[in-house]
């Protein structure tokens, strides 16, 4: 039986084409080959989703593992090492749901020293508390499995999944650059379409038509700032020629004509876009109402759902087992801890690459996504009578993978809001917050993305 155990979760290993790439290979290889120097009363947890197993369209059942295990030699003979000297423990996500499904998994991953538990549900003993263990999907409603172990019973999350980011890594070798495969990365879901014009302006775009776009829009709000001052003008509260025609204006020379020009555009651009804004809106108002009177979309209903969902379900499981000490799930791609007197929910976050939504330095310019990696694992021990739960961050050179262009315009995000690196947990003490304190009260700390989750997570 370990005394120490390590989680991770959302690998993602495998997908169609692109999405098989593993940008944290070498760092996933030196992190378990460190596990296996130190050795001892350890145990390996990955909570759900190592392997995205939803992400292949070409291959069915039990092949899909096997692409996985063909496509990432170095990762499962460090398994297999580092298995020799630890336990190493898998339990189903949903993007690897088949591990629930197929008996013959269990002996095929213990060719590599994998212990598979096709559970929902694991826990473990520390100190005098429980730790409970879960992917947490079961708290997502486009994710949740109608039947658990049943191949067949496939929640809404998988048909998105096959159709949209299956899709994008077989067509991402078309693309210039390899950006399309981050489409794992977007979330919340409706923040797909905002990410394809951004990356289409920025990457896919001819050079030669973004050359005449760009000083277009980046003059755009000039020309809303001149036509408001011709208009004061015209009505007697500014003093004539202090827009048009002024001498600044008659000293730029041959740029007057060009400034002219585009402003001239920019004025064509906005009549045109007043003109179309309220048949527009008239449009997607009638459209709506007619999707909801057919039961297509339900007003007020969000595919983002963000983590309360699942902090409710933590407030639950400390509400019907009170030797529960430590609540451990993944799924929502956001590393947390949330405390809560003597209890402690833990988000073991993900290893994939994050996308956050940036806006730039010039207004009227598409925002972009801020690539960045979280690689991190959670470490549970027993200290005397107290558990301990120790974060652990490990270090990447990534490339940020922006163009030349993008760094230039991107504004910075803001740094992501820190982890403590120790917890303290009383298993003695009660789950009760102080003056009445719900969940969404306590106190938590996240890695700073907004609260918001996918339906392909």
């Amino acid at each position: 039986m370990a005394t120490e155990y390590v989680f991770i979760s959302d690998l993602h290993m495998g997908g169609d084409e692109q999405l098989t790439t593993l940008d944290f290979e070498d760092e996933l290889v030196s992190f378990l080959e460190g596990l296996r120097k130190r050795g001892g009363d350890v145990e390996l947890i990955i909570n759900g989703d190592a392997f995205g197993l939803w992400e292949y369209a070409e291959v069915t059942g039990s092949d899909k593992l096997e692409r996985v295990i063909e496509d990432h030699p170095r990762v499962f003979e460090q398994l297999r090492a580092t298995g020799e000297e630890i336990d190493i423990t898998l339990m189903p996500g949903n993007h690897d749901y088949d591990l629930a499904c197929y008996p013959s998994y269990v002996n095929r991953l213990a060719e590599y020293n994998l212990i598979l538990e096709p559970e929902i549900v694991l826990t473990r003993e520390v100190a005098d508390g429980t730790v409970w263990i879960e992917h947490g999907q079961q708290h997502d409603a486009n994710n949740r499995m109608p039947d658990w172990g049943n191949p067949d019973a496939l929640p809404v999350g998988y048909f998105v999944v096959q159709r949209i980011v299956a899709a994008a890594g077989r067509y991402s070798e078309h693309a210039r650059g390899d950006w399309l495969r981050d489409i794992q990365s977007v979330a919340p879901m409706e923040e797909i379409p905002r990410w394809l014009l951004s990356n289409y302006f920025y990457r896919e775009m001819s050079p030669l038509l973004r050359t005449i776009v760009v000083p277009l829009l980046l003059f755009f709000n000039i020309t809303i700032f001149y036509l408001i001052g011709t208009v004061l003008e015209a009505i007697g509260l500014l003093p004539p020629h202090f827009f048009t025609n002024n001498a600044l204006v008659r000293a730029l020379g041959a740029a007057d004509y060009v400034l002219e020009l585009i402003i001239a555009i920019n004025i064509v651009i906005i009549g045109v876009l007043l003109m179309l804004a309220i048949p527009l809106w008239l449009f997607r108002r009638d459209l709506r109402q007619t999707l909801e009177r057919f039961g297509v979309m339900l007003s007020g209903v969000r595919v983002g759902q963000g983590d309360q969902p699942f902090l409710n379900a933590a407030k639950d499981v400390f509400d019907s087992h009170p030797n529960v000490a430590v609540f451990v799930y993944g799924h929502t791609h956001r590393a947390s801890l949330t405390k809560w007197g003597d209890r402690v929910v833990v988000n073991t976050g993900t290893w994939l690459k994050k996308l956050q939504h940036v806006e730039t330095w010039f207004s009227r310019l598409p925002g972009l996504y801020y690539p960045s990696f979280r690689l991190n694992y959670f470490r549970i021990v027993p200290e005397g009578d107290q558990i301990v739960v120790e974060y652990e961050q490990i270090k990447t050179n990534q490339p940020r993978d922006l163009t030349w262009f993008q760094r230039l315009v991107a504004r910075k995000p803001p740094a992501p809001t820190s982890i403590p690196e120790r917890t303290v947990v009383d298993p003695a003490g009660t789950l009760e917050l102080p003056g009445g304190e719900s969940a969404s009260d306590s106190k938590s700390t996240t890695d700073g993305e907004p609260e918001r989750d996918s339906i392909t997570r």
